[in-house]
């Protein structure tokens, strides 16, 4: 049993933002559906191996920036294919920082980004900070120019 969950509370689209979720990502599935006078009212799901409760809790409170999921990408393609299923209905932001349609906060980053900004030299983490600065959805090859001094296509 997994000890601690993030606990997410949606207007009323728990089971929507579940299924939706779990249609995205790998080895993912609805674990639970409790309902309440017929009406969904707590979901339990795992994203690859990550349990979250979702709760249909009302207007009162939504989410913002403050807290993200952040999904480390291995490769360019699984960036692209996140970014863009995540964002759809959502927004674009920063530095791979996105919103999907239920204004829930996503950082979609490829692992190439830390590895390059822990390089020992700071002239080189310095240029791929910069180069990451400068962009929506982080693409690697341009990370991976900055950091050998060349520019971005």
């Amino acid at each position: 049993m997994q000890k601690i969950k993030p606990f997410l509370w949606f207007d009323n689209q728990a089971e929507e933002a579940a299924d939706y979720y779990a249609s995205i990502f790998k080895d993912s599935k609805i674990l639970s559906v409790n309902r309440a006078n017929g009406k969904v009212l707590l979901v339990t799901f795992k994203l690859q191996g990550q349990e979250f409760i979702a709760l249909n809790g009302g207007p009162q409170f939504k989410f913002t920036e403050a807290i993200s999921l952040f999904v480390n990408c291995e490769t360019q393609q699984e960036v692209d294919d996140l970014w863009e299923k995540l964002s759809q209905g959502g927004s674009q932001g920063r530095c791979g920082w996105l919103k999907d349609q239920y204004g829930l906060s996503w950082q979609i980053v490829p692992t190439a980004l830390g590895k390059l900004m822990s390089d020992p030299d700071p002239q080189k983490s310095k240029a791929v900070m910069q180069a990451m600065m400068k962009m929506n959805k982080i693409v690697i090859e341009d990370l991976q120019k900055a950091h050998e001094g060349k520019p971005a296509a």
